[in-house]
């Protein structure tokens, strides 16, 4: 029988209620700052969505976060309100000109636990002068070596996210190097395993050759969409293959995720009780806790 005798009285008495057990949930501080790159090479699988939602969900429990913002787009620069219009200092000139990664930092208006490393249109073209400006043998770690001196400057931040571009080239490879875990978002729909055997490959030689402590820690299925049969299977389907590593939070299919960037917001800020930010409260939650188990 229903709760509220109406089945929207009934979805709003259940987001009321996840949203109390969300607030009451205080989350883990990690042993040291979690280095995490958020990397599928297909493009439209919530990719950038994930990365800001799940940095504002953590910061708004009090956790630090950093956004390093890795995709010429800089569209995750644009969820967190910060500047990066041509001229801004950001991740190009921490690649190409040797900056440093704290005086490039801005702290996001969504929090002010939440602070991002902004990406701008000259990193475009980072990739040709990242293999023609610098010797081969260290075009890989120029990421890893600047936050690697941003942590030894005092800045301590509990998670770094890396948000990679959709594709693996030498951003993505840098990226991989610098952090300690890849979060993989899958979308719920066909062809959702497509290219994924070809990223795990690619993570293998990277431990293998460059960062052996790189590990597939946490698989987020998005754009979940519960009228339809394939989602279903799809989360089956994913969750059999990578039982460890896959959340129990899922990612629905929700107007204001999607509207949520158009206002330079998350969904966290944007509708916090809604069904979108609701679910990547819970994911960020189960990250923490998940983390804390495997000793991070």
């Amino acid at each position: 029988m229903s709760m509220t005798g109406s089945p929207l009285g009934d979805e709003l008495f259940q987001s009321s209620s996840r949203l109390k057990k969300i607030e009451a949930t205080p989350l883990p501080k990690p042993l040291k700052t979690r280095v995490i790159s958020v990397s599928n090479q297909k493009g439209g699988v919530g990719k950038t969505t994930s990365t800001v939602n799940l940095a504002a969900a953590l910061a708004a429990k009090s956790l630090k976060v950093l956004v390093i913002d890795l995709d010429p787009q800089g569209n995750a620069s644009t969820a967190l309100g910060i500047e990066h219009g041509e001229g801004t200092l950001g991740i190009y000139e921490v690649l190409i000109e040797g900056a440093e990664i704290k005086d490039a930092v801005q702290v996001s208006p969504e929090n002010p636990n939440l602070s991002c490393l902004p990406a701008t249109i000259d990193l475009a073209g980072a990739e040709i002068e990242i293999v023609t400006a610098f010797e081969r043998e260290n075009w890989h770690a120029l990421l890893k070596t600047a936050i690697d001196t941003y942590l030894a400057q005092g800045n301590h931040p509990d998670y770094i996210f890396i948000d990679c571009p959709p594709s693996l080239g030498l951003l993505t490879v840098n990226a991989f190097v610098a952090a300690t875990e890849v979060l993989l978002p899958i979308q719920c729909e066909y062809y959702a395993l497509e290219g994924l055997s070809q990223l795990l490959r690619n993570i293998e030689r990277i431990q293998q050759a460059l960062n052996p402590q790189l590990v597939l820690s946490t698989i987020l299925l998005t754009m979940y969409d519960s009228r339809t049969k394939l989602a279903s299977a799809v989360v089956d389907d994913v969750r059999q293959h990578f039982p460890a590593q896959t959340l129990n939070s899922v990612i629905p299919r929700n107007v204001r995720v999607s509207e949520a960037p158009s206002f330079g917001r998350t969904v966290i800020s944007h509708d916090k009780s809604s069904v979108g930010s609701l679910s990547y409260l819970e994911a960020a939650i189960e990250i923490a806790q998940k983390g804390a188990q495997n000793g991070r």
